[in-house]
């Protein structure tokens, strides 16, 4: 069985060779990008069983990509070829999405992804792992890619555990804002979802709700909720029911994890059908590039939750996952092996406010714990 299936589109991405407007930049170089198949390529190097499915073109900018995620160890066997359509490209600027000056330029109107549908995806393929990650992205792209999407995200009996990340992308949704059908959208297939990824900066932006708690009132359906704060700090609320997922024990064997059994910093219980809700601070970072790191989390906490661990440490798997990927100057970086990755995550609450991690750190054996 495969560990997580991820489902979206993946692109040719285009790097400026130096920051300016893109007018600017005399020659780019090509990666690849897409966040769903991030999370499988991470999912991958860190030891699991990751499966990309989509649909790319016939065309060379497909085989770049079908090739690039395959090498990071994801099965890309399920991925479908167009003869029809062209594989998604964009062009991007160096800086951040969140800061002043960010660019970006997409060629994927018509492309092979935007026709997936109900009825052309291998839905036995997405279903075959122990997780299936979603992301809102895919929604946005065409109305067959909805229709996937919300097919997917319909709650019925022997489903894999549905993990969502709602990328709230507003230029992407008809209108290019915040207003229009996008949010509803979004926040309809969230409560669908079994393990929910949002931050508070876009739930803000999409739902006029602010803080975490307002969050998990809004989206109180999903077992698992985990609510980004920017570099300060996540937030998970899980249901004393807890969701299971398969878990793999140290003989090998699969067994039957509950989400929601926690420990660690910050741990509070609410009165009523009860969450418990787990804070843990995000780490400092010398940060080198701060792409990726969203997807990253994502599959530090995927990871760290089909070992069965606990809350507080899925989410320090989590910001260590992140971590890597903010001190390279791509979005896809090697994660620290998994027993360096251990070691942090059980550091006691005093150490592990002190830790600072800087490029890298993840090929280190023996991480100094370093003080600003």
């Amino acid at each position: 069985m495969v560990d997580v299936v991820c489902l979206g589109e993946s692109m040719v991405t285009f790097l400026p060779s130096r920051p300016g407007r893109l007018a600017d930049v005399p020659s780019f170089g090509r990666g690849i990008g897409g966040a769903e198949s991030n999370v499988a390529c991470a999912l991958a190097a860190a030891g699991h069983r990751a499966r990309w499915v989509g649909r790319v073109g016939a065309d060379g900018f497909g085989d770049h990509l079908v090739d690039a995620v395959a090498a990071y160890g994801v099965d890309t066997s399920a991925v479908q070829r167009d003869p029809h359509r062209p594989t998604g490209i964009y062009f991007r600027t160096a800086t951040d999405r969140d800061t002043d000056g960010f660019e970006v330029v997409y060629y994927r109107a018509g492309s092979a992804a935007s026709a997936m549908s109900p009825r052309n995806m291998p839905l036995h393929e997405l279903a075959a792992g122990r997780v299936l990650h979603l992301s809102g992205i895919t929604a946005a792209l065409s109305a067959d890619c909805l229709a996937l999407t919300r097919e997917l995200t319909t709650r019925r009996p022997g489903r894999p555990l549905v993990s969502f990340d709602v990328n709230h992308r507003p230029h992407l949704w008809h209108g290019g804002d915040g207003d229009g059908e996008g949010p509803r959208v979004l926040l309809d297939l969230a409560r669908g979802a079994d393990l929910v990824f949002v931050g508070e900066d876009e739930a803000e932006a999409a739902w006029g709700v602010r803080g975490a708690a307002a969050i998990r009132e809004a989206l109180p359906e999903p077992r698992t909720l985990v609510v980004k704060q920017g570099a300060a700090a996540v937030t998970v609320f899980t249901t004393d029911a807890g969701d299971t997922a398969g878990a793999t024990d140290a003989d090998g064997t699969t067994g039957t994890t509950d989400i929601g059994d926690t420990t660690g910093t910050d741990v509070t219980r609410t009165p009523g059908p009860t969450d418990t809700v787990t804070t843990v601070p995000a780490l400092r970072v010398d940060v080198v590039a701060p792409v990726g790191a969203g997807d990253a989390f994502a599959a530090g906490f995927l990871s760290a939750t089909l070992r069965g661990l606990p809350v507080r440490d899925r989410i320090r798997h989590g910001h260590l996952m992140a971590a890597a990927a903010l001190t390279v100057p791509g979005d896809l970086a090697a994660p620290p092996s998994r027993a360096h990755a251990d070691r942090l995550a059980a550091l006691d609450d005093d150490a592990w406010g002190r830790l600072r991690l800087g490029p890298g750190w993840t090929g280190a054996a023996d991480q100094e714990v370093r003080t600003p």
